[in-house]
């Protein structure tokens, strides 16, 4: 198996030793924002589902997927090292972005969306599954010793981010006549 591809399963299972490895390794980055581009897409697909609706939702799906990631990860950069940093919080960029990118893979099962009757379990089963990821992740790039800690900066910014997204659907999604 790849290195991509064990890295992928390993984010999606929550191994810690996973996310300690990603964050180490500075050639990563390109990967981690496949996993995230390639999330993106897989909900622009399943929001085209949800939708019925066809290219169109899927450019727009797939831009508010990337706009809201792009938005937690600042919110999460901002309140894990700026707000509610613990006293050994090193911040580096390069690994908090590598190891929340991965946090992105339980994204791609999204592209399930397609399929009548399984688009909202399926973003409510990976929405849940991405803020459990993003939490270990977060915890590990940010070198927190404290989960509740990681919980309360991923549980925000994931919420800001979901207004985020919500506001552009809303804002560039098609109009009901």
């Amino acid at each position: 198996m790849s290195t991509f591809a064990r890295r992928l399963l390993g984010a999606a299972r929550l191994e810690v030793s996973t996310y300690e490895e990603i964050e180490a390794d500075s050639r990563g980055t390109a990967q981690a924002m496949l996993v995230v581009v390639l999330s993106s897409v897989a909900g622009g697909l399943g929001t085209a589902g949800i939708a019925g609706y066809g290219p169109r939702s899927l450019v727009l799906g797939t831009l508010a997927a990337l706009v809201a990631w792009l938005a937690w990860a600042t919110l999460i950069y901002i309140m894990g090292t700026r707000l509610l940093p613990e006293s050994q919080t090193r911040a580096d960029v390069g690994e908090l972005l590598r190891t929340i990118g991965f946090a992105s893979a339980p994204g791609l099962l999204r592209v399930a969306g397609i399929v009548p009757g399984l688009a909202w379990p399926t973003f409510l089963l990976t929405s849940v599954w991405m803020l459990l990821a993003m939490v270990v992740a977060v915890r590990q790039a940010l070198d927190f010793t404290s989960t509740g800690r990681a919980v309360a900066v991923c549980a925000v910014g994931w919420l800001l981010a979901l207004v985020i997204a919500v506001v552009i659907g809303v804002v560039l999604g098609p109009t009901v006549q």
